[in-house]
C-alpha cells in the first residue's frame, strides 16, 4: 500500500499540475473515442499500450477479456458496452487479448478450477473460443480465437448491432505480446477485404 500512497503523491505533485488543463476539461466533458475491452491482467495497461491520454479510452477489463453474449439479465459488462456505444458514441471497439493469458492457459491446458467456481463459471464465456481451437494446449491459438469469438459476442448487443448497421462503429481484435510489446491486429485483413 505504501507504493500506492507514494504514487498518489507523485501524481498530485508532478503529473496533475502538468496536465491541469486537460483535467479541467475532463471535469465537464466525457467523450472517449474508443471502447477498449482488455484482460484484467495487471501486465496489460490499455493507456500505456496505446499511448492515449485520460479521457481517450472507455475501458472494460475482465478475466480473459471475455464479453458475454447479450442476454436478458443486466450485467456490468453489457451495461458498460451499452453506455459506451449508445450514450458516449464511441467510434471504435477494441477487444485485446494477450500472450501468457492465465484464463486462456487454464482453458487450453485443462487446469482444475474446482477451487475457483466463479472463475470456472466465467470462463464458460470462452466455450466458442475453445470449440474454434484444436485441442492440445495451444495457448496462443486459443488467445487469437478468443478475441475473434468475443468480437462475435459483441455484435449480439443491440447497441453494437445498431451502430454497426448504421456504420457508426468499427470492431477491432488485437493480441498484445507482453515480452515484445507488439500488437497484432487480427481484423486488419478482414477490414481490408
Amino acid at each position: 500500500m505504501q507504493d500506492l500512497t507514494e504514487g498518489v503523491a507523485r501524481f498530485q505533485r508532478d503529473v496533475f499540475p502538468a496536465k491541469a488543463e486537460l483535467f479541467a476539461h475532463l471535469a465537464t466533458h466525457h467523450a472517449p473515442h474508443t471502447l477498449f475491452i482488455g484482460c484484467s491482467d495487471a501486465r496489460v495497461v490499455p493507456e500505456l499500450i496505446t499511448g492515449t491520454e485520460p479521457g481517450d479510452l472507455f475501458v472494460i477489463r475482465t478475466a480473459g477479456n471475455l464479453v458475454p453474449a447479450y442476454g436478458p439479465e443486466a450485467d456490468g459488462v453489457a451495461a458498460s458496452i451499452e453506455y459506451a456505444v449508445a450514450a458516449l458514441g464511441v467510434r471504435d471497439i477494441v477487444v485485446c487479448g494477450h500472450s501468457a493469458c492465465g484464463a486462456m492457459t487454464a482453458l487450453a491446458q485443462g487446469h482444475d478450477l474446482s477451487g475457483a467456481p466463479a472463475v470456472a463459471a466465467w470462463l464458460r464465456h470462452a466455450d466458442a473460443s475453445r470449440a474454434r481451437t484444436a485441442p492440445g494446449g495451444d495457448v496462443p491459438a486459443l488467445v487469437r480465437q478468443n478475441v475473434l469469438a468475443q468480437l462475435a459476442n459483441l455484435a449480439t448487443h443491440p447497441s453494437v448491432a445498431r451502430a454497426l448497421a448504421e456504420r457508426k462503429l468499427a470492431l477491432h481484435g488485437w493480441v498484445y505480446d507482453i515480452p515484445t510489446g507488439r500488437v497484432e491486429d487480427l481484423t486488419a485483413a478482414t477490414l481490408a477485404a
